[in-house]
């Protein structure tokens, strides 16, 4: 477990070297791990953490479905809303279904049209650890929507290295402090040994230097 203190000392650094933009940049953590055959499928890490304070920036969502889902989502201001006809039609597309795999962060889909999803626009999110989130017919996807829209999604595959997007440089350095700390505790308490599974861990802004944490 690492102090706060700590954190926010290396967020503060981080921010500090980071060459001067007009634009507002991400903030994300590098984290290395050690003692972990990340080769087995039971090591490997597949979570969405909820971020405290939120990311900083806008997370695009897509819903798929029919009927009231699709009502709930305009509701929840999802950024996308797809039909089962539109879901089978980017099956023949793969240019355009390539584009939408990567522009939304998280996929939402009724359990109806899972099996369409699964086949036709599968080999797009499959890889992309995007597979959609199945909602069963009745669930009020509101608040699913607005919880993933302060999430971060990790995925680890079979390397012991990996990346996350804890913030904003228009963040103060307590709440992306607090991002972390979240993330890490989060990584922490899935890994086979804890904090002994940890290396090192990096914060930097998207265009700066690497500031270790740990």
């Amino acid at each position: 477990m690492v102090e706060r203190a700590k954190i926010i000392e290396a967020v503060n650094a981080a921010i500090e070297k980071a060459p001067e933009r007009k634009f507002s940049e991400g903030v994300d953590i590098t984290i290395n791990l050690k003692n972990i055959d990340m080769a087995q499928p039971k090591n490997r890490i597949d979570e969405t953490i909820l971020l405290p304070q939120g990311t900083g920036r806008k997370i695009e969502i897509a819903v798929l479905g029919k009927g009231e889902i699709t009502t709930q989502a305009k509701e929840a201001g999802a950024d996308l809303i797809m039909g089962p006809e539109e879901i089978e039609r980017l099956g023949g597309e793969p240019r355009e279904a390539r584009k939408i795999a990567n522009q939304y962060r998280f996929f939402l889909a009724e359990t109806a049209v899972m099996p369409l999803v699964g086949r036709w626009l599968g080999p797009r999110l499959g890889p992309r650890g995007r597979m959609p989130m199945p909602i069963p017919q009745g669930t009020d996807i509101r608040p699913i929507v607005e919880r993933l829209r302060n999430s971060v999604k990790i995925r680890t595959k079979d390397k012991k290295v990996f990346h996350a997007k804890v913030g904003s440089t228009e963040m103060n350095s307590e709440q992306i402090a607090e991002n972390i700390d979240a993330v890490l505790k989060r990584i922490e308490s899935v890994l086979d040994q804890g904090s002994l599974n940890v290396r090192s861990v990096y914060v930097k802004t998207s265009m700066g230097p690497a500031v270790r944490v740990v």
